[in-house]
């Protein structure tokens, strides 16, 4: 029995990086004799056991033979016989299919490491077009080692393409695509993800809502880089160095989803785009089952970013019905996590990366304001004289309204 560390482990310890997940694969024993080695059996569909001090995932060297569609539709065979480079070789990328022995030897057999150094996300063998998920997960690696240069290399995104046209990523399930962008929209670079689905077909296959952005203008006068596509993109990774939280991300990222079905006649303008927009992104979330918290901030934020651009404009009774939808005085983070977005958005823009966002600060201030009111006090005395619900509710945000007046004639000073 040989025991080697093996996949993400290894290539973040290349890179400098943290390890925090460490799995295992053992060449040359059976499940009996782990099972007698005090390791717990927790594969339901291939031997993985777990260590019985650290809990770490030992698997059984296995390889993979496709026998349907999908990412499911494979038979697995685990044997003593298996050899390492064999289990190695089914994985998805040369940087993923390095192993360490226990004496820190490193076994690269696909030359892993020479690409870790150059900077190329490659495939490992011709069975790479077998598993559809392996698109998605080159694009989230491009999204997550954007920071050094990593690029997808020429053959694979060949066959990233070549498996979008075969209709094999139509197999993918709406759970799994979510999974995949879920983690993507936590990469530092998130832009990267969208890139590299676009250049392979896939992003037309899945999200075709993100790819009827491209191509579609906006005013320059506003939008100096004129594509909203583009505009997204300088977006999602303005939210991701914001905030490094994936709800803000997904929300800057479907806020502008309105723009792709404006009307061409009507370009650059896009009237209305975000009630348009709103119901867009509760379809996107629907059709891929995409949690709540993300699928509230998401609609939220499209329905309602032109407000937080626009805050000082508004009415203060306009700023508490806004408040109010975002749910905010019993969600208050979710006020700042929408401002973020809204954040992103303005600063997404060529020239305005650095620019301070004055209106985002000012929305954020109304919101405290208009949070600070006594609203159990106001409530209590009303009921006192027998007042309505809804006479407590229209004093309740005539108060908040004051506040924020107040505010506002300072601020415009």
């Amino acid at each position: 029995m040989k025991i080697y560390l093996v996949g993400g482990a290894v290539r973040d310890k290349m890179l400098g990086l943290e390890v925090k997940d460490r799995d295992y694969v053992v060449v040359g024993a059976t499940p009996e004799e782990m099972v007698d080695k005090g390791f717990k059996p927790v594969g339901a569909d291939f031997p993985v056991f777990l260590h019985p001090q650290t809990k770490e995932e030992y698997a059984l060297a296995r390889t993979e033979r496709k026998s349907g569609r999908g990412y499911k539709g494979f038979t697995v065979y685990a044997s003593p016989e298996v050899t390492l480079e064999q289990d190695l070789e089914r994985r998805d990328l040369t940087i993923n299919a390095m192993a360490e022995d226990e004496a820190g030897n490193l076994i690269d057999p696909f030359n892993g490491a020479a690409d870790l150094r150059d900077g190329r996300l490659r495939h490992v063998s011709p069975a790479f077009v077998e598993d559809p998920v392996r698109i998605l997960r080159v694009a989230r690696f491009a999204a997550r080692y954007a920071r050094w240069g990593f690029r997808v290399a020429h053959s694979t995104s060949k066959l990233m393409r070549e498996m979008v046209d075969s209709g094999e990523i139509d197999a993918l399930v709406p759970e799994r695509v979510w999974a995949e962008m879920e983690r993507a929209l936590g990469e530092p670079k998130p832009s990267r993800f969208i890139h590299v689905l676009r250049a392979c077909g896939a992003l037309q296959k899945l999200f075709p809502e993100i790819e009827a952005l491209f191509g579609v203008p906006q005013p320059e006068a506003h939008h100096p880089e004129v594509d909203t596509g583009e505009h997204i993109l300088l977006v999602i990774d303005k939210a991701a160095e914001l905030s490094h939280d994936p709800q803000v991300v997904f929300a800057a990222l479907v806020h502008d989803f309105g723009k792709g079905a404006t009307p061409e006649e009507e370009w650059p303008r896009h009237i209305g785009h975000e009630s348009k927009g709103a119901k867009m992104v509760e379809a996107f979330c629907k059709r891929f089952r995409v949690p709540n918290e993300y699928r509230d901030l998401g609609v939220l934020t499209a329905k309602y970013h032109s407000h937080c651009h626009r805050a000082f404009e508004l009415k203060p009774s306009t700023m508490v019905r806004t408040l109010e939808s975002l749910d905010g005085f019993r969600r208050p983070e979710r006020v700042h996590k929408f401002v973020q977005a809204c954040a992103a958005d303005f600063r997404g823009r060529t020239g305005f990366e650095d620019c301070e966002y004055k209106e985002g600060e000012y929305f954020e201030a109304a919101f405290e304001a208009a949070k600070a009111v006594d609203s159990s006090a106001i409530a209590k005395e009303m009921q006192s004289v027998g007042a309505s619900g809804d006479k407590i509710a229209d004093a309740i945000r005539d108060q908040r309204s004051e506040v924020i007046q107040k505010l506002k004639q300072v601020s415009a000073k």
